[in-house]
């Protein structure tokens, strides 16, 4: 630990000084909607095995220390097209490599996405996963 800005503790990370002084962020998030299907494949009997689908809603984070030559993070519509465009009204188990359940499809939207630190799925309004990169800022919303 070193002594930041106002007296304030930092922490040096791998040789970087992570204090909000010296390290400023633009986040950005995207909302979407969509609508797919899926069956999990699980080690255990549940109804999540039968093909059913969900409107999912998905909050996508974006964080940069420099804006690129557009001046943004990155451009929403990317993101959509990114996301919306490969999975919006599709079986999950056709156009991904994986077991769909909502924890993997949050770490497959952090993986596709450029600058993406954290994805949060809902299949409903009463079940969301998250999957946030382990540096990651825990508080924008």
């Amino acid at each position: 630990m070193i002594n930041g800005c106002h007296g304030v503790t930092v922490l040096q990370l791998n040789n970087r000084i992570t204090d909000n002084c010296q390290l400023k962020m633009y986040y950005v998030r995207k909302t979407l909607e969509i609508s797919s299907c899926h069956q999990l494949y699980l080690d255990y009997e549940s109804k999540c095995e039968n093909l059913h689908g969900h409107n999912w809603k998905v909050n996508v984070y974006c964080r940069a220390e420099k804006l690129d030559s557009n001046g943004m993070v990155c451009d929403f519509t990317e993101i959509k097209r990114l996301i919306h465009g490969k999975i919006d009204h599709r079986n999950l188990n056709d156009v991904l490599d994986f077991n769909p359940t909502a924890e993997n499809l949050a770490k497959w939207i952090v993986d596709t996405v450029p600058n993406c630190y954290r994805a949060d799925v809902w299949e409903s309004r009463d079940n969301k996963a998250s999957y946030i990169k382990d540096d990651a800022p825990q508080n924008f919303d």
